[in-house]
């Protein structure tokens, strides 16, 4: 492993206890937006959201930034071309560890604005059309029956590590093209990755992730030369010819496969986790998927709604724009609360509970919307319905066996251990 010099390793040490420090600091000011990434709302945040809705269209954290709960106000924020995931002058959003740690991943399209991010997305997204990823459904199916055999005498097993988070992991490899020697060390570094999605915690966990990113370009680099000499069906195959006839660098290449590594893995396992668990805290919605397995992708469409897996995203503003009858001044962040939109009582009705009946459920804000709306949509939904699905066929019975454990962080909310039994 490669390590830290000790001069940087001291400055992530003291960016990480800075910024615990202005946490506290702010929460106790009674800075909402602060508190949103607070432990102790990591359980249950959306009293924290009806708060911040309580307060208008528009929030006003103590820093200058701003938060919006609003359903419509979220989908304008993410539509609007003023707005950016840069400041305006191409400056990087993230500081502080994570800011650091992130300086030695290559960039993705979703960390880009225009125009690079419309060149970059347009040559990803051929390999995610509705009809190749509906062609994924029997290699999904294949993979949780396996799944599931492994775990068919046990009395217990953890749903996140026995089942949600091998399946992404092992339909996001076969789609990039991942060779299968390579797939254990992918799994690995996708997991390490994904636990820093919500921040650095430590100098350790920086090292690591520095690490990783660094292994991950060679892993890329090497695929890249070998599907440029023998292409193949994958994805790849398919930037490897881009970067061929000069529509992408290396680098970029690079940032594409590693963003949809975390994409194809971290939203799914914390959708399917997310699910279940609704879907067993509401014994009256899984007696009814039960009773009709047919309804699972109305299931995952509320599970979506429900309990994202991205409970929020951020924007930068790159010029002045009013919102709301409010200013925002260039390079002032709004936080796009998106778990909060989809419970917004203007758009939907009994918005707090959980009900895989309702209609409407999938014009939800939980893949985004706009220019950055996810590109691996129909993968998740399928992975998790099928899921759903079979788990409703052959585990009926099935309930929670013990405590669960939610994963760091607030912002991408999942769980790391969900005991189950059938």
């Amino acid at each position: 492993m490669n390590a830290l010099s000790p001069a940087d390793a001291l400055r992530i040490g003291a960016q990480i206890q800075v910024s615990k420090t202005v946490s506290r600091l702010l929460g106790g000011f009674g800075d909402l937006l602060v508190q949103v990434e607070h432990p102790k709302w990591r359980e249950d945040p959306y009293p924290l959201y009806e708060r911040i809705r309580a307060k208008g269209p528009l929030y006003r954290g103590l820093s200058g930034s701003w938060a919006t709960a609003s359903f419509a106000l979220c989908d304008q924020v993410l539509r609007d071309r003023r707005f950016g995931m840069k400041y305006a002058d191409g400056t990087p959003a993230l500081t502080g560890a994570l800011g650091m740690v992130s300086q030695t991943y290559p960039e993705s399209f979703l960390d880009l604005d225009p125009p690079d991010h419309t060149r970059l997305r347009r040559l990803a997204a051929p390999s995610f059309k509705p009809g190749r990823m509906d062609r994924y459904r029997p290699t999904v199916q294949a993979v949780v029956d396996s799944l599931l055999a492994k775990v068919a005498g046990q009395e217990t097993f953890d749903l996140v590590g026995d089942l949600a988070a091998p399946l992404p992991i092992t339909v996001i490899s076969d789609l990039l093209g991942i060779p299968a020697a390579d797939r254990s060390v992918f799994a690995e570094y996708g997991t390490l990755i994904g636990e820093g999605l919500s921040g650095v915690h430590s100098v350790r966990q920086a090292e690591r992730l520095i690490t990783v990113g660094e292994d991950l370009v060679v892993l890329f680099d090497r695929l890249l030369h070998e599907r440029t000499a023998i292409p193949g069906d994958d994805v790849i195959s398919d930037l490897a010819a881009a970067v061929g006839d000069g529509r992408m660098t290396a680098r970029e290449l690079h940032g594409t496969a590693l963003l949809l590594l975390i994409a194809g893995f971290e939203t799914t396992v914390n959708l399917i986790g997310n699910g279940v668990r609704a879907l067993l805290g509401h014994p009256e919605q899984w007696e009814s998927l039960c009773s009709d397995p047919s309804l699972a992708a109305a299931a995952v469409e509320e599970a979506l709604r429900y309990d994202p897996p991205v409970q929020a995203s951020l924007r930068i503003a790159h010029t002045e724009v009013e919102l709301a009858g409010r200013r925002i001044r260039p390079g002032r962040f709004v936080a796009v609360l998106l778990a909060a939109a989809n419970r917004d009582p203007e758009v939907y009705e009994r918005p707090g509970e959980f009900d895989i009946s309702r209609s409407g459920a999938s014009d939800h804000l939980a893949f985004s919307s706009g220019l950055h709306y996810c590109l691996g949509a129909k993968l998740a939904r399928i992975e998790a319905e099928i899921v759903f699905r079979t788990l409703a066929e052959r585990r009926p019975h099935l309930r929670q066996a013990g405590p669960l454990r939610r994963r760091e962080g607030n912002s991408i909310r999942g769980l790391s251990h969900f005991p189950v039994t059938a």
